[in-house]
């Protein structure tokens, strides 16, 4: 009969020049420590370093690894070696070998999660970010079996709109409310709640279709979108390789502020760069207060063209050119401020992450803050 021996195998060992600027290792950082079950890697990266969300740059990760990173098992041991010229991290792996033959396995085969799972489960496949009126296309519930109402799991429903060779698993939806960027007003999309899920069972015109789940109420006339793929849960918190600001558009669960661990959207989405994994700092705006010792001028009480509405630019013999009708977007959307006013800083109360893109919106997870955090408050690359 063979014993089991419990080893541990070095898989990774990275030299790791620390730059005092970039990368501050915390003031009671341990010297190892030993991977749990509950453990999340951004708890274990706030161990060792002030700021989290620059793991990548401790492990030197390329891009390819942060979108597929190198998985860390319960009973691995994260270790930082300062005995050389510039410290180090290591990673043991602990594995389990059975003589005669190597086998070399993790004793526990499921990684540990970048953040807590539990918290952004329902939000991964739910709620739906839409294009405005995409729903209106969609397929709808025609009618249901025996005229029901309500339509509960088990319900035989009569779908229009999804042909033989679609999917046969479908979410249910029901548009909500409009995304509304606080900048520019435009609608970004429509965020749809999910209601539950459907099955067909047989294809038609109409398509016929058993309710296998319901959250909420569903009715006649609700919409469906098809179940995709699953949403990405391997990533590595960094921070965008470009400058990114935005704003967001509100705290998730109808309430006014939020928190560690709260759920907000950001105005901004793939189309403008933003990727699962992102880590923004939060910014409170800075109030406008009176500068009490200012000295009003003469120039102050002079009408400006740019304040009256009116654009002047010079044409190439050099004349004037003065346009009546200053086009909407060319107006600043943050008005100057009157003589003797002061806007305070910007102060960064917080980190959030990003877990969830759409075209033009993000979900993000608030992971750190000093402060509530509220819907308005501004977001950009740490």
């Amino acid at each position: 009969m063979f014993r089991p021996i419990i080893t541990l195998l070095m898989i990774c060992s990275i030299s790791l020049p620390l730059n005092a600027q970039e990368i501050e290792l915390n003031n009671n950082h341990p010297e190892r420590h030993t991977v749990v079950k509950g453990d999340t890697l951004w708890g274990i990266s706030g161990k060792f370093l002030k700021d989290p969300w620059q793991w990548p740059k401790v492990w030197r990760f390329n891009r390819d690894q942060i979108k597929n990173p190198h998985l860390i098992y319960p009973g691995d041991v994260v270790v930082l070696d300062k005995s050389g010229k510039n410290p180090r991290l290591s990673l043991l792996h602990e594995t389990i070998t059975v003589n005669p033959h190597a086998v070399e396995e993790p004793i526990d085969k499921v990684a540990i999660s970048t953040i807590p799972l539990s918290v952004i489960h329902p939000f991964l496949h739910q709620p739906l970010v839409i294009e405005k009126d995409q729903l209106g296309t969609s397929p709808r519930i025609l009618a249901a079996q025996e005229n029901s109402v309500v339509l509960s799991p088990g319900t035989r429903v009569y779908i229009k709109g999804i042909n033989e060779g679609d999917p046969l698993n479908w979410h249910v939806y029901r548009p909500g409310k409009n995304l509304i960027d606080p900048d520019t007003k435009e609608v970004l999309g429509v965020e749809a709640n999910y209601l539950g899920n459907a099955k067909v069972v047989k294809y038609g015109d109409p398509v016929s279709a058993d309710i296998t789940k319901a959250k909420e109420e569903i009715f006649t006339k609700d919409r469906l979108v098809a179940i995709g793929d699953e949403v990405t849960t391997n990533f590595v918190p960094h921070a965008p390789e470009s400058a990114i600001s935005g704003r967001i558009m509100g705290v998730l669960g109808g309430v006014a502020e939020g928190g560690p661990q709260s759920i907000v959207t950001l105005n901004r989405g793939t189309n403008d760069g933003v990727e699962v994994g992102h880590v923004l700092a939060i910014n409170r705006y800075g109030r406008i207060v009176k500068d009490t010792e200012y000295v009003k001028s003469k120039e102050d009480n002079k009408p400006k063209l740019k304040e009256l509405n009116f654009d002047v630019k010079t044409a190439p013999d050099g004349s004037k050119i003065v346009d009546f009708e200053k086009k909407p977007q060319e107006i600043n959307s943050q008005p100057a401020l009157e003589p003797g006013m002061v806007k305070l800083p910007d102060e960064r109360i917080g980190l959030l992450m990003v877990f969830r893109t759409f075209d033009r919106v993000s979900y993000a997870l608030v992971m750190q803050a000093s402060q509530p955090v509220y819907e308005l408050d501004t977001v950009n690359t740490p």
